[in-house]
């Protein structure tokens, strides 16, 4: 499994949260901004007053298991930060939803272009 680019400092997501756009699936959200760089990063930002650990690991692994399954063949440059969506319920975690929220958003937002997807999937 190829490693993913990640944002660790605290400033790094509040740059996201405050100057990237947002775009809202059924389950998840995500921040998205241009950076610098060559390469997306991702950050994943949940908070402990959701849910427990166990679960709250179990979110991040699926996420970043469908993030790492649509990166591919999109453009590069982005800071993605992926949060929860608090109206879904945790006890509803779906892999094939989170799926679809982030093939569309990533198509809405500019990441992944429709030609290219459509030739893929």
């Amino acid at each position: 499994m190829k490693k993913i680019s990640t944002l660790k400092m605290n400033y790094e997501f509040k740059n996201v949260f405050n100057r990237g756009k947002y775009f809202v699936g059924n389950q998840i959200i995500v921040y998205v901004m241009k950076n610098r760089l060559k390469y997306n990063r991702l950050g994943i930002a949940l908070s402990s007053k959701l849910c427990n650990a166990v679960k709250r690991n179990r979110i991040k692994r699926v996420i970043r298991a469908v993030y790492q399954k649509n990166i591919k063949n999109c453009n590069s440059g982005y800071d993605i930060v992926i949060i929860w969506n608090k109206k879904a319920d945790i006890e509803e975690l779906s892999y094939s939803i989170i799926c679809e929220d982030m093939r569309r958003i990533f198509l809405n937002s500019g990441l992944k272009n429709e030609k290219i997807s459509n030739m893929v999937n």
